[in-house]
């Protein structure tokens, strides 16, 4: 482009560390009337799952998904990449295929030249095509902030459905990708992060975790989510909760990327983190004298960040070559499923 712009300045908030605490969410739903029976409605708000799943026959299931939010990077045309990823992850999670999306736009038309607004969009539709699906229409407003995302939908079998509330006791925790996002956007918001720390955080939050459409066929993977806004303790909270499970939880086995270590190290966090601890931080335990910088990076928002799959001990060798083999060079086993009160214990 030859105006330069820089998308974070017309925005309070970016990317997943957008989202509602979890607690003034739980807060905000709480009261509202139960949602009816629905005998073909295999997945809706009970465990708060990445996405709906509808049954259509024997066969065949729907599922449903929106995300977006406001810029996390300056350059449009990786905005557009980074949220379209963000979105279509949602359906991998459930251990489905995308089929098509629709955009999902607000735009300060007043402040954003034209050419940066399409560069947004041609960066999502560019994601899209990766994974194999149109971008077959969607809705725009005029914003006072920039907002991007999409509305995706995707098929897959009824029986190979992956919920985020069906581990067992035993099962091992896989992450596929390293933590760190909202710490590299912290300090990009800060004109702190290097070329290297952009790379690794576009390189991350870009990378399409299609696997997900593999697991899915998987019986020994028994549940899986992908970490995004909540971050790594508060989506694991969610497997627990949902699974009625405690989880141990191995900190120097979690993967993180080297620029976003550096980063907390010397102080770089998301308000996010703060929010997210705040809101489950009663149902951690973690180790005496854990230094302040690893935790937030537990509570770390993440953005398009990876799957986490619990699966059987016996399948852990395969899965993790699975990761592997797609390009998920950092995915590590970082835990596992315990019997006991829903909660998480960092050792």
């Amino acid at each position: 482009m030859n105006t330069p712009i820089k998308l974070t300045q017309f925005s309070h908030g970016g990317g997943c560390g957008c989202k509602i605490a979890p607690n003034l969410l739980q807060d905000m739903l709480a009261g509202l009337p139960a949602l009816p029976y629905y005998p073909n409605l295999l997945v809706g708000t009970d465990t708060g799952d990445d996405a709906a799943v509808y049954r259509l026959n024997d066969s065949q299931a729907i599922v449903v998904t929106t995300d977006f939010f406001m810029p996390i990077v300056d350059d449009p045309t990786d905005f557009g990449r980074i949220a379209a990823t963000n979105a279509l992850s949602d359906i991998y999670a459930m251990g489905a295929s995308p089929i098509l999306a629709l955009a999902v736009v607000g735009m300060p038309v007043d402040k954003l030249p034209l050419e940066a607004i399409r560069d947004i969009l041609a960066g999502g539709a560019a994601v899209c095509a990766a994974a194999g699906i149109p971008v077959a229409g969607g809705h725009s407003i005029d914003a006072p902030e920039p907002i991007y995302g999409l509305v995706v939908v995707g098929v897959t079998h009824p029986q190979h459905i992956k919920r985020n509330n069906a581990a067992q006791a035993g099962d091992v925790l896989i992450l596929g990708k390293p933590l760190g996002i909202g710490v590299l956007s912290a300090a990009l918001k800060k004109g702190e992060l290097g070329g290297d720390g952009y790379r690794q955080m576009v390189e991350t939050a870009t990378q399409l975790n299609s696997i997900g459409e593999s697991l899915g066929k998987r019986a020994d993977v028994h549940a899986l989510t992908d970490v995004t806004g909540f971050a790594l303790l508060g989506h694991l909270l969610e497997i627990c909760r949902g699974s009625g499970l405690a989880a141990e939880l191995h900190l120097a086995d979690v993967p993180v990327l080297p620029a976003a270590q550096t980063l907390a190290q010397q102080g770089f966090a998301t308000g996010a983190a703060t929010r997210n601890w705040a809101s489950y931080g009663h149902e951690v335990e973690l180790p005496q004298h854990m230094p302040e910088w690893q935790r937030k990076l537990l509570c770390d928002p993440q953005t398009s960040g990876g799957l986490l799959a619990a699966c059987a001990p016996a399948a852990v060798a395969e899965v993790l070559q699975s990761f592997h083999q797609a390009g998920f060079h950092d995915a590590a086993v970082i835990g596992a499923m315990r019997p006991g009160n829903p909660g998480v214990r960092v050792i």
